[in-house]
């Protein structure tokens, strides 16, 4: 059996062999769904619903269909890099080395640039869901499950990086909605990253639906905010310097609610999101939302739609594009698996007004969606020192890049 598919089975049993072993029951006694499954009623939604099999190949470049992809007039989208199984989250060093995570292969590969030309390098192998990635003061940043682990001097050694570095391992090791996305802060004292909830619907432990920081100096770990699902993509606003992140809504509910949302933290503490008991703002969960207002919870910043996967998220702050686009946010919109007609597979571009306010929302980047079929998931969007962005795309893993020469 063909390594995909073995992965795609563990998945859908629920992410690891261990959690498919938990599930069996004794004879006559229902047995306990995957967690992806757990809030699904028998009169609900489209039963034959499954997550989609993980990306955890990379196509060939000859092989991935750029010509399928579509941005607006003056900008243009190409092929920048390939060959990097799983790639998903990115942050760019100042010298322009690109970092990427990875979700399902343990890799974190480094792209580097030099004359015009890009290198793949896999500088780290093994690694237990190390999705999100920050560089700081010469050293790399990587989110495992369970810990945050650091690459000293990574540049100098990229062809034989050093032992990370253990920064931080107190961290809770659920595998559902467990990998990470992680964001610098603008001071560079704070790593800010998400802990998910544990399950699909379920009321969880206080550690968890959280968005949390860890100061580097003192390596104490804060909350932040709650009630947030579970958050992978974040950042912090130009000027305001306020964080703001996708999160993603609970499933089994409807097809068409609750949305997934924009957020913004206008408090730097004591926040809460609704989840479980309230999603979207203003629609109150029909299991755990009973006896339950939504008004008692902080409201989110824009409807993105339902099962879209809003993940990764970046302000454009750059000069290559034009100035209307200044000061906008683009999400990287991965696609539902559990709706009948598929939503998302897209890069969404938000405008916002002068108090913050949601203007439209449209598409920016689409094409890897065809009919009911798709080729490609974008995962994470990175803004470039030159002003144009990055959208990386973890079934093909290839990411690309947006420019605009009108």
């Amino acid at each position: 059996m063909k390594l995909k598919t073995i992965h795609a089975l563990m998945f859908a049993a629920g992410i690891t062999v261990a959690t498919f072993a938990t599930a069996q029951a004794p004879a006559g006694v229902p047995a306990i769904p995957a967690t992806w499954a757990q809030g699904r009623t028998a009169d609900g939604m489209n039963p034959s619903l499954a997550p989609n099999p993980p990306g955890i190949s990379a196509l060939p470049a000859d092989e991935i269909p750029v010509s399928k992809l579509k941005v607006p007039a003056g900008f243009k989208i190409e092929l920048w890099a390939s060959g990097m199984p799983n790639g998903r989250s990115m942050t760019e060093a100042p010298s322009g080395t690109v970092f990427v995570g990875t979700r399902f292969t343990g890799n974190v590969y480094a792209v580097v640039t030099k004359d015009g030309k890009r290198e793949v390098k896999t500088i780290a192998k093994g690694l237990h869901r190390p999705n999100g990635v920050a560089f700081a003061n010469g050293s790399l940043y990587v989110a495992e499950l369970s810990r945050i682990i650091r690459y000293d001097n990574i540049e100098q050694n990229l062809d034989n990086p050093p032992a990370p570095v253990v920064v931080f391992d107190a961290l809770p090791k659920d595998e559902p909605h467990g990998w990470k996305f992680m964001k610098l802060s603008p001071d560079g004292q704070y790593l800010y990253f998400q802990i998910g909830t544990p399950a699909n619907i379920v009321v969880p432990p206080y550690t968890h639906a959280t968005i949390v920081r860890l100061n580097l100096k003192t390596n104490i770990l804060e909350t932040v905010a709650s009630g947030v699902r579970n958050s992978v993509g974040m950042d912090f606003q130009p000027g305001s310097k306020e964080l703001w992140f996708t999160n993603n809504g609970r499933d089994w509910a409807a097809e068409e609610k609750p949305g997934d949302t924009l957020n913004r933290l206008v408090r730097p503490k004591g926040m809460n999101f609704g989840y479980p008991f309230c999603h979207q703002g203003d629609f109150l969960d029909p299991e755990l939302g009973k006896g339950r207002s939504c008004d008692e919870f902080d409201k989110p910043v824009y409807n993105l739609g339902a099962h879209v996967a809003a993940l990764g998220m970046r302000f454009y702050n750059g000069k290559q594009f034009p100035a209307e686009y200044k000061g906008n946010i683009f999400i990287a919109e991965h696609g539902s698996w559990n709706k009948s007609q598929r939503v998302g597979y897209q890069v969404v571009r938000v405008v916002l007004d002068s108090k913050n306010n949601v203007v439209k929302s449209e598409p920016f980047v689409t094409g890897w969606l065809d009919g009911d079929k798709f080729w490609g998931r974008p995962v994470d969007v990175q803004m470039l020192k030159d002003g144009s962005m990055l959208v990386s795309d973890d079934e093909t893993g290839a990411i690309f890049r947006v420019s605009y020469a009108k």
